[in-house]
């Protein structure tokens, strides 16, 4: 038995176990996945994966021969990892801007709530301008405030209490903070992915596969070489039926009907022929009618 039919039943099962592992880390990346990493730290599971494919791909006895699905899975998984890296890059400028939004947006709402319980003159016109920035329940609180004519009362109080929370709301951004940590968490998995895999695909060169619908189309261009005589006989042939066709009919000419064919065949005439007909039939000679008998 030649050695190129060997088999090595070992590196079959851990290639199959490879492509696995490398699935199971595409799914805890996924952003759409329900096993999704929280810390990269703590995930002992998840850095085990990445040690296992790592080390496969480097301790490979023979790179020429490396597998090219193990290849593609994981030329694949480092594509993946590094577009969900540049895409949760972008979450976090946006969630950047939005916190900086929202500590304008309070410094906006503390002013607000100062003139309202200052009474200054344009206090009123000012929360109507600031209607585009805030909710229709701010709004309406800032009136309260503004047109409470007593700073003991319970509505002024809430009131009061209300706007300061949401005025700590805006500056804290703790929402924020909790999505760009998580964010900032299943980034720094991604940036592993690509640290430890793509440092260790560098090493394999990259698997070259001769397709066979190379082979076909040479085929199919010899059977194309091979029938073009053929081809240009059948054209030869069509070409002279052609003229022949073209020949026949400028020598021949039609027979045009006569203008007696023409008037026969004409409404006309079979009009004068129904009427005819009428005539002979109304001047047909009557029966003579039976004389009655005596008796």
């Amino acid at each position: 038995m030649s050695k190129s039919g060997i088999v090595n039943v070992r590196m079959v099962i851990t290639e199959e176990k490879i492509l696995s592992n490398i699935e199971k880390v595409q799914k805890m990346i996924n952003p759409n996945s329900k096993k999704q990493i929280v810390q990269l730290e703590e995930d002992s599971y998840f850095k085990d994966l990445i040690e296992s494919i790592k080390t496969y791909l480097i301790e490979y006895p023979k790179k020429k021969n490396f597998p090219s699905s193990v290849y593609k899975a994981a030329y694949g998984l480092v594509e993946f990892a590094t577009n969900q890296f540049e895409e949760n890059t972008k979450k976090i400028e946006e969630l950047i801007r939005q916190r900086e939004q929202n500590i304008g947006l309070a410094g906006q709402l503390k002013e607000l709530t100062e003139a309202a319980e200052n009474k200054e003159e344009d206090w009123a016109e000012q929360v109507k301008n600031a209607e585009e920035n805030f909710s229709e329940d701010i709004i309406d609180t800032l009136n309260i405030v503004g047109k409470a004519k007593s700073t003991k009362s319970q509505n002024y109080q809430d009131a009061i209490k209300l706007l300061n929370a949401r005025i700590n709301n805006l500056e804290a951004n703790l929402h924020i903070e909790i999505d760009m940590e998580r964010i900032e968490d299943r980034s720094k998995a991604l940036s592993y992915i690509g640290i430890e895999v793509a440092d260790a695909l560098k090493t394999i060169p990259t698997p070259i596969e001769i397709s066979e619908p190379v082979q076909e189309e040479v085929q199919e261009i010899q059977e194309v070489a091979v029938q073009e005589p053929e081809q240009v006989q059948a054209t030869v042939q069509n070409e002279q039926t052609v003229e022949q066709q073209q020949y026949a009919q400028e020598t021949t000419f039609e027979a045009k009907p006569t203008l007696w064919q023409r008037i026969k065949n004409s409404k006309v005439v079979r009009a004068i022929k129904y009427v005819m007909k009428i005539r002979v039939v109304l001047q047909y000679p009557a029966l003579p009618e039976g004389r009655g008998e005596n008796y």
